[in-house]
C-alpha cells in the first residue's frame, strides 16, 4: 500500500532512491537462516502482534519470509529471512541497500504481488509484516493486493510491529520480535545503529530549537498535488513532536485519508516555510513540478525551500539515523520566515 501511495501521488514516475542505508555487512546464512543470531530459545514461542492478537506456536520460528522492510529490521539483528517480498525491486528498494541477500528468495518485487507457490517450497514457519490499523491488514494483504498473493497468509502465521504515530515503535517492534526469535540485539548492528539515532535525534531537536518551522510533506502527480495527512506517516509525527511544525490538512480525501488531493489551481492552499518531497521520488518529484506554473504560488517553493521526506518506509535505527541526520543538515540553512 506505501509504494501504491507514490504510484497515485506519482502516476507513473520512476522512482528515483536517494535514501542511504546503514551499510549493514551480513554472513552467508548458509544452511542455517538465523546465522546471525544467538542460539535459538526453546519453546514454545509467542509475540504479540501489531493487531493485538497474541501468536503461539509450539517452537521457537526459524523460517521467516518477511515484507522487504521488515526483513531489514530483523537483519540488523542477524536475523537472516528465508525469503523477503517487497513492493519494488530489490536493487531499488531503500530498505535493503547494502544489505547481502545471498541465499534469500525473492518472492515478488511488485507491491501486491507475491509468489506463493515458490513461497510454499521454503517451508516458512512465520510470515513478518507490518500491521496497519488504517487498513486493519498487514503489509502484502491489503485491498487490491492479488487474492493468490494473500494465500502467503495459508503457509503460516503473520506478525508485525504496528504503524502507529511514531517510527521508533516499528523499530523497537522489530527489536523486540528479533530478541523473541534468539538474537543478541545488545551485541548487533542494530544496538549500534541505536546509539547513532539518539545522537541523530538529539542533534535534530537541538537545531529545532534554533529556529520556528513550519514544513508541507507534498506528493505531486500531473494532475493533483497530494498533501500528506501526518496522523497516517509516523516520521512526520516524530518530526513534529521534535519540534519541526507538520501542517496538518483539513480536508483529507475521506477514502483515502493518507492524503488531502488539491488541485494545481489551488496549490497555494497551505503556505509552509519548507516543502518535504519523498525521497524515493525527490528527481522525479522536482521535474513533476517545473511543469506546473502554478507552483509557484507557494512561497516555499518559490523560494526553493524544498527538503526530502523519508516517507513511508523507514523501519530501523541505522536507516533513521541517517535520515535525521540529511534533514537537520538541509533545515539549518533555510529561512523560517515564508511561511504563514
Amino acid at each position: 500500500m506505501r509504494t501504491r501511495l507514490a504510484v497515485v501521488a506519482a502516476a507513473s514516475l520512476a522512482l528515483a532512491l536517494t535514501a542511504c542505508s546503514s551499510d549493514i555487512p551480513e554472513k552467508d546464512a548458509g544452511d542455517d537462516p538465523a546465522s546471525g543470531a544467538s542460539a535459538t530459545p526453546e519453546g514454545p514461542w509467542e509475540f504479540t502482534d501489531g493487531s493485538g492478537e497474541v501468536v503461539t506456536l509450539d517452537e521457537v520460528p526459524t523460517r521467516i519470509i518477511a515484507h522487504a522492510a521488515e526483513a531489514a529490521a530483523l537483519m540488523s539483528y542477524g536475523i537472516r529471512p528465508v525469503g523477503i517480498y517487497g513492493d519494488e525491486s530489490v536493487d531499488t528498494d531503500p530498505n535493503l541497500q547494502g544489505l547481502d541477500l545471498t541465499g534469500i528468495e525473492i518472492l515478488g518485487e511488485e507491491w501486491g504481488s507475491i509468489d506463493v507457490a515458490k513461497a510454499s517450497t521454503l517451508s516458512p514457519d512465520l510470515i513478518v509484516a507490518d500491521w496497519w490499523p488504517a487498513e486493519k491488514a498487514h503489509s502484502g494483504f491489503e485491498d487490491g493486493v492479488k487474492a493468490k498473493s494473500k494465500k502467503l497468509a495459508d503457509l503460516a502465521p503473520v506478525v508485525g510491529a504496528t504503524q502507529g504515530d511514531s517510527i521508533l515503535d516499528l523499530a523497537e517492534g522489530y527489536e523486540e520480535l528479533a530478541a523473541s526469535l534468539g538474537a543478541d540485539v545488545e551485541n548487533s548492528q542494530g544496538a549500534k545503529d541505536k546509539a547513532a539515532f539518539e545522537e541523530a535525534r538529539d542533534a535534530f531537536i537541538a537545531a529545532m530549537e534554533e529556529k520556528d518551522f513550519t514544513a508541507l510533506a507534498v506528493s505531486p502527480a500531473s494532475d493533483l498535488l497530494y498533501v500528506a495527512n501526518p496522523e497516517y506517516a509516523p516520521e512526520l509525527l516524530d518530526f513534529d513532536r521534535w519540534g519541526l511544525d507538520i501542517i496538518e490538512p483539513d480536508s483529507p480525501d475521506p477514502g483515502f485519508p493518507y492524503w488531502e488531493n488539491l488541485s494545481w489551481e489551488n496549490a497555494d492552499k497551505y503556505q509552509p516555510d519548507v516543502l518535504m518531497f519523498d525521497n524515493r521520488s525527490f528527481a522525479a518529484d522536482q521535474k513533476t513540478v517545473e511543469t506546473q506554473p502554478t507552483w509557484t504560488s507557494i512561497r516555499a517553493a518559490a523560494a526553493g525551500q524544498i527538503v526530502e521526506w523519508p516517507g513511508f518506509w523507514l523501519h530501523t535505527y541505522g536507516h533513521y539515523a541517517t535520515a535525521l541526520t540529511k534533514l537537520t543538515e538541509e533545515l539549518s540553512g533555510l529561512d523560517d520566515s515564508i511561511g504563514d
